[in-house]
């Protein structure tokens, strides 16, 4: 039986100010995208705009999945207060418990595989997420996280006909424009990289992560100050300035691309 985990937690505002220094430097639209709920992603969590779950809140849903840990709803929600305070190995754990359980249901399937994305098992992803969703009733948030975990093994061509098949379901969809500008970025197809960016972030739903990214296909081009402009729509001006100094090093780097390739790639979406 698996017992409660104790959590520590950390503030939102901190975390969400971490989140978008660390998109602004290594690429991540998740923190990218694939980035709402579970209901509009797959994900089993929004690093920016969820609540940390508390202990006792926690320690509660640890009791009811533990009663019964093939009840796939409890599993989910325990799966949630896990990733929330930042623990996505044990929630991708409690995922798999009710996945063996329940080996036809599309929805836990898929939320499994996005927390396996989330706890960078890339191909071991790719292998459940295959089975979550069908040829015949494709899933948009599916083949984003498809594209999430084909993505950071570097498989560039592959993830962008996932996202651009999601596209087809889903039109102009933030986050996943936002992903596929990223593909494209690791791609070296810095242009094609800028003109889906800013698409993403002309979008009413466009957040501080897909601001983000743009910045950093900006910096990478050398346009600093337009980078900068972009960063400040999110951060202060010291914040901003801050990430531009680090993006003026990155940019300066001869294998830039391979440093972002092993940073992080393209966010669940």
């Amino acid at each position: 039986m698996t017992a409660p985990i104790r959590v520590t937690t950390t503030s939102a505002s901190t975390r969400r100010r971490a989140g978008l220094a660390a998109a602004a430097l290594v690429a991540l639209g998740l923190a990218g995208c694939n980035t709402r709920s579970p209901e509009t992603t797959g994900s089993i969590g929004d690093a920016s705009v969820r609540q940390t779950a508390s202990r006792q809140d926690t320690d509660a849903l640890a009791e009811r999945f533990n009663a019964n840990p093939g009840d796939g709803r409890a599993a989910i929600a325990y799966a949630r207060a896990l990733r929330s305070n930042d623990q996505a190995a044990q929630a991708s754990a409690v995922l798999q418990q009710a996945a063996l359980r329940n080996p036809r249901d599309t929805f836990i399937l898929g939320a499994y595989g996005k927390s396996l994305v989330e706890a960078g098992r890339y191909r071991e992803a790719i292998d459940v997420l295959a089975n979550a969703h069908s040829p015949a009733s494709p899933d948009w948030r599916i083949l984003s996280a498809q594209g999430s975990a084909s993505a950071q093994l570097g498989e560039q061509a592959r993830a962008q006909s996932f996202y651009e098949a999601a596209l087809k379901i889903r039109p102009n969809e933030p986050s996943l424009l936002s992903n596929l500008g990223l593909s494209y970025a690791l791609s070296r197809n810095l242009d094609q990289a800028e003109q889906t960016l800013k698409l993403a972030a002309d979008q009413p739903g466009a957040d501080a992560r897909v601001r983000a990214n743009l910045a950093l296909v900006l910096g990478l081009k050398g346009r600093f100050a337009d980078a900068e402009a972009v960063l400040r729509r999110d951060m202060g001006p010291e914040e901003a300035a801050a990430n531009v100094a680090s993006l003026r090093k990155l940019a300066a780097q001869p294998n830039r691309f391979k440093t972002l390739t092993g940073a992080g790639a393209p966010g669940q979406g």
